[in-house]
């Protein structure tokens, strides 16, 4: 591999890299893996809450991703274009096997990176841990008791915190649709747990 090419394509932002790609410089595209591997995973294991089907899925978005290379225009962000393909894979992996695993607010272990809940009491009493444990045990809970649409809206913006207008393209859904699952969905929470106030919650 060409260490000049590599260097120059790190240096490129999302757009750019995919450009190259599109042109047949295939290095592109390790770099778009290297960049994204992690993130898709983290993204996608909210979904099924299963390393395995979890991986598939990853590998399946890079191959269309890979496949469908040219159908990608710079009208959209790329990670915006690459989380609708992984959303729609998942969507498809649902319908097969009829079944949709615990969404998992907590971290995921296999990624070093993914952002755990932020505690700022570090003297935490026990009893304190043990409420905390099982109000997210609560919060789980009641995520399961959303309707897909809403479920949807709420991993990405309060769990993976993209904005209502990438969260619009993803979805295929208009803004004020979005906002207004957003706000039922975070309404619905409060009133199964009672204390659901949105990404101030993670």
């Amino acid at each position: 591999m060409d260490g000049a090419t590599v260097a120059k394509l790190q240096n490129m932002n999302d757009e750019d890299v995919m450009e190259q790609l599109q042109d047949g410089v295939v290095q592109a595209f390790d770099i778009i893996v290297h960049r994204y591997k992690d993130r898709l995973h983290n993204f996608l294991y909210r979904y099924t809450h299963n390393h395995e089907d979890c991986e598939d899925l990853v590998q399946e978005t890079f191959l269309r991703v890979y496949r469908s290379r040219h159908s990608y225009q710079r009208i959209a962000k790329l990670s915006t274009w690459m989380y609708t393909i992984a959303l729609n894979l998942a969507k498809s992996m649902y319908k097969k096997k009829k079944r949709m695993t615990l969404i998992s607010i907590h971290a995921d272990e296999s990624d070093p990176d993914d952002r755990e809940m932020e505690i700022t009491d570090t003297n935490i009493l026990q009893d304190d841990e043990l409420h905390l444990k099982n109000s997210m045990g609560e919060l789980e809970k009641a995520l399961e008791e959303l309707n897909d649409n809403f479920k949807e809206v709420i991993v990405l913006r309060d769990i993976q915190q993209l904005t209502y207008e990438e969260i619009s393209e993803i979805t295929g859904a208009a803004m004020g649709t979005v906002k207004s699952r957003i706000n039922r969905a975070r309404s619905q929470l409060q009133e199964l747990i009672g204390d659901y106030v949105g990404p101030e919650t993670f």
